[in-house]
């Protein structure tokens, strides 16, 4: 399997993504190669810096930078030498099997729409987050921000999305599906929530279990936990300041240790038509080699394949 990554996007780029790298490349079997994109000659001398064999990466020469403050679709038209526009060029073309970037989201997003393209069928791409449950499991927070005004239709196929992340990337049998809402019962919470309820309760699609309350996001009541992007981009960031004030703090728990970024490296694109995952834009070498874990687990477990496959099967009649 070969591995992109972007060295050049993210806060600490290029040391944080190639420290990373070199750690993820001791943890991968020596069957799988890990691509750098970046200014070769930059990437040549930060691996001698660190002292790390640059005969272990293919690397592929980037001229050009997608800064975090570029506008994307503009940046990724008019940058065809950036990191990012030539992973995702090598994406497309099967040269590499996984891309991933802590740089700039939205071209990566753009990057994903008009190279490898969304899955036929799907309204809307998304993106997640992982929750760690009480009881040592995690769970999926869908989505996460790339769609802060979704509709009724949109919801549903999170739904789907999250169900097939869960199962088949952290091995949830039948993961139990529900609506964040303020309120359990069906006439709770605004339109956009009425509306998509009525979609999901009877659904076969997945196991839709009904509404579920903020206050159910770390027990095991839920296994994908469904939300427009503004709200659970909100979510998101609560639990991360959570886990930053226990830190500051001084307190030692397993539980809160578990809610660190790190630990799960970045988020795929659900719903495109290849394996392309997020990192975020702070990523540290941990972070980074979790990232490039998270690509191989995603490719290997087909979830692109499997989502395709599901839609095809997609019978749903969404009157709205």
């Amino acid at each position: 399997m070969k591995i992109g990554l972007d060295v050049m996007g993210g806060d600490f780029a290029p040391d944080s993504i190639l420290k990373g790298a070199i750690l993820a490349q001791k943890e991968l079997p020596q069957t799988d190669r890990i691509v750098l994109f970046g200014q070769e000659s930059v990437i040549r001398d930060k691996l001698k810096e660190f002292h790390s064999d640059a005969s272990l990466f293919d690397i592929v020469h980037a001229s050009d930078v997608i800064s975090m403050g570029e506008q994307p679709t503009k940046a990724f038209t008019q940058k065809p030498d950036s990191s990012i526009s030539k992973g995702f060029r090598l994406l497309k073309t099967g040269q590499i099997d996984s891309f991933a970037s802590a740089g700039n989201t939205g071209a990566m997003l753009v990057g994903s729409v008009y190279s490898v393209n969304v899955v036929q069928g799907i309204i809307r791409p998304a993106t997640t987050s992982v929750l760690p449950k009480e009881n040592g499991g995690v769970g999926v927070l869908i989505d996460v921000g790339t769609n802060p005004d979704s509709k009724p239709d949109v919801l549903y196929q999170f739904g789907l999305l999250g169900s097939i992340y869960a199962q088949f990337v952290f091995g949830i049998e039948n993961p139990k599906v529900g609506l964040l809402n303020i309120g359990e019962e069906e006439e709770k919470g605004n339109l956009l929530s009425q509306s998509a309820f009525r979609l999901m309760k009877d659904t076969q699609d997945y196991n839709f279990i009904g509404n579920i309350e903020s206050r159910d996001l770390f027990n095991d009541k839920a296994d994908v936990i469904v939300c427009d992007g503004f709200t659970g981009n909100i979510v998101l960031k609560q639990a991360e300041s959570m886990y930053r004030l226990v830190k500051k703090r001084g307190i030692k728990d397993e539980f809160f240790d578990r809610m660190n970024y790190e630990n799960y490296g970045g988020t795929p694109i659900l719903g495109v038509n290849g394996t392309v995952i997020i990192g975020h834009g702070i990523s540290n070498d941990i972070a980074i080699k979790n990232i490039v874990i998270l690509s191989k687990d995603v490719h290997e477990a087909n979830v692109a394949g499997k989502i395709s496959d599901a839609l095809s099967r997609y019978t749903q009649d969404k009157n709205i």
